[in-house]
């Protein structure tokens, strides 16, 4: 296999131009970057169209053992010089190994809010850390997937997929419109339990059920009247210090965690060693 060496080759060029959102949405693809995500993403079963690592950086066994599954299954593997991943490279100390991926979407139509722990619906989720944290807490503890509702970040944005540690893959996407939304949710009798600062009900007092889906507002303007308004329940998270807010992803993940523990699911994986905390970046307006 030859070496390449040119940032202007064709593989560089596209792979270069997915950290961009308007390309992303273009083609339908993303970059994948870095040993523990691309792997991930194999492992999952994400469709790669392409895979692209530099022997110079690649110091991982793991990640050997993922490129040879790719070449016997017929994906192109491209060998690039570490100058050209550094150009495609959007990480400090890039660690020699991308994957250019067919980004995975399904209907809403064909979302079952009774599957696994239900779904988390986030209305204007604007940080993408916040999005792929989320993504990776529905991982943890079973929950289908994430819908997007009106202007959101983008999933398949590089902070995103690198909060997610590969949740991205292994949970599934919606996007839709808030009234779609809600035509689907009277349509499928789900559970809807909403968040607010301005609830009064504390967020252990609903029984989170299935069907069920858990609405989080976004970290500016939290959840609207009309948003309000579709909910069966609406919960708040107790804060006692100074701050009036609580991270977007975190309020997620509380909420989440009593609705697993109700489940009698809390314990499950307890014996499981801790794979280590990625925090998110940005502050959320409390659980809105």
């Amino acid at each position: 296999m030859s070496t390449i060496t040119s940032r202007r080759h064709p593989s560089a060029v596209r792979a270069r131009g997915l950290r961009r959102r308007a390309e992303r949405e273009a083609s339908g693809l993303c970059l994948v970057e870095g040993v523990r995500v691309v792997v991930e993403a194999v492992d999952q079963g994400a469709a790669v169209e392409e895979l692209l690592f530099a022997p110079e950086l690649l110091r991982s066994d793991v990640a050997l053992e993922a490129i040879g599954r790719l070449r016997a299954e017929g994906v192109p593997v491209v060998e690039v010089s570490a100058e050209v991943f550094e150009s495609i490279s959007s990480r400090k100390g890039p660690q020699g190994i991308a994957a250019v991926i067919r980004q995975g979407w399904t209907n809403l139509d064909a979302a079952d809010p009774a599957e696994g722990l239900g779904w988390v619906a986030l209305v204007a989720v604007q940080d993408p850390g916040n999005l792929g944290s989320v993504l990776r807490t529905c991982d943890a503890v079973g929950a289908a997937g994430v819908i997007l509702l009106g202007d959101t970040a983008d999933p398949f944005d590089p902070s995103a997929i690198r909060a997610s540690t590969g949740a991205v893959f292994s949970r599934r996407l919606v996007r839709a419109t808030l009234d779609h939304f809600a035509d689907w949710r009277r349509a499928m009798h789900a559970r809807l339990v909403g968040a607010s600062d301005r609830a009064s009900a504390d967020y252990r007092s609903p029984v989170y059920g299935p069907p069920l889906v858990l609405l989080m507002g976004g970290e500016q303007k939290g959840l609207d009247g009309s948003a309000v308004a579709l909910c069966d329940a609406v919960v708040s998270i107790p804060m006692l210090g100074a701050c009036d807010s609580l991270n977007l992803a975190v309020a997620t993940g509380v909420i989440l965690y009593e609705a697993l523990d109700q489940r009698g699911g809390a314990n499950r994986r307890s014996s499981t060693p801790s794979r280590g905390a990625r925090p998110s970046e940005g502050g959320a307006r409390r659980t809105r």
